[in-house]
């Protein structure tokens, strides 16, 4: 069964409603509507904010009114793509921590935190497909597609508002494991350089160190374990711009293992040929403060298997 919105539809955007990302909004409100058709009407400017053209990303305050154009949307359960289906089924068995406010996941590498552009599964789809009883799912950040690790998803609008207001006071800190290429110098313990993103004309994002144009970016980073013609590193990011680790990695020389795009083609070869399949990138440890009691909390996601047997074949 579906049914279609009769005409052009205003919402008007509540307190309860404000802060998130119009893409999000309009996911949760057109429910079983493809990611894909959501963003196509986003393009065409069909979906206006205050009577103006918007950007997904652009986040809602209150009082904005949001013009949606006519579209079906599914009143059926939601429906599982079978090429997501084994990352989606093992969800359940990947969440490391949950209260009435949040739920910490072990994102699979390979599982795109949201749907998007070419995406219309991500895990935040997923998680709403295994919990469709569940009134408010919202990712608090967000790992690239094949990056795994502690990732933090929101149960309640109050949460979100919270968590995000940790991660704009950096008090939300994350610890990754990253495999990169040659020997580190224990003296780079901190690298800043500035980030500025680029959009490709295929769409695709890049990431650039520049000085003049580029937002601060600064990463911490400790020797972990040196390895034949690698080294195992913690890095621990400062600020949170996009493919941070990744980029700062190769600024130095030291490219991320399996990082097809700031990577060394000759790097990711050898490890291939060691079994490696995937990014050697992984958020090992998220630490923030519970939204309701105030503690402090702390969630750690174990190094997948394929990545310790790695480490194990770097040692001989």
């Amino acid at each position: 069964m579906a049914g279609e919105f009769s005409g052009v539809s205003h919402h008007g955007i509540g307190p309860e409603e404000a802060g998130q990302r119009l893409d999000n909004y309009l996911a949760r409100l057109l429910r079983g509507v493809p990611r894909s058709m959501i963003y196509r009407i986003m393009r065409r400017g069909e979906v206006r904010v205050n009577g103006c053209r918007a950007a997904p990303s652009q986040k809602l305050v209150a009082g904005d009114t949001v013009r949606i154009p006519p579209v079906r949307v599914s009143e059926g359960p939601v429906t599982i793509p079978s090429s997501n289906l084994a990352l989606v089924q093992d969800l359940a068995s990947r969440i490391l921590f949950e209260n009435d406010l949040l739920l910490v996941v072990d994102k699979p590498a390979g599982l795109a935190a949201h749907g998007g552009s070419g995406i219309e599964f991500g895990l935040i789809e997923s998680l709403r497909a295994l919990r469709p009883g569940a009134p408010f799912l919202e990712l608090a950040h967000r790992l690239d597609r094949e990056t795994s690790g502690c990732l933090i998803v929101a149960k309640r609008r109050s949460a979100l508002r919270a968590l995000h207001e940790q991660f704009r006071e950096r008090v939300v800190r994350k610890r990754y494991l990253t495999l990169v290429r040659g020997d580190w110098d224990r003296r780079d313990t901190l690298v800043e350089a500035p980030l500025l993103r680029n959009e490709l004309r295929s769409g695709e994002r890049m990431v650039v160190v520049d000085r003049r144009q580029g937002q601060p970016a600064a990463t911490g980073f400790d020797v972990v374990e040196r390895l034949r013609g690698a080294t195992l590193l913690a890095a621990l990011p400062h600020t949170g711009r996009t493919h941070q680790i990744r980029v700062h990695c190769a600024y130095l020389g030291h490219p991320v293992g399996g990082d097809r795009k700031y990577g060394d083609d000759a790097f990711n070869a050898e490890l291939s040929g060691l079994g490696l399949s995937r990014m050697f990138l992984h958020a090992q440890r998220i630490a923030f403060t519970d939204p309701d009691s105030g503690a402090a909390l702390k969630v750690e996601a174990p190094l997948p298997a394929a990545l310790v047997d790695l480490v194990g074949r770097l040692r001989g």
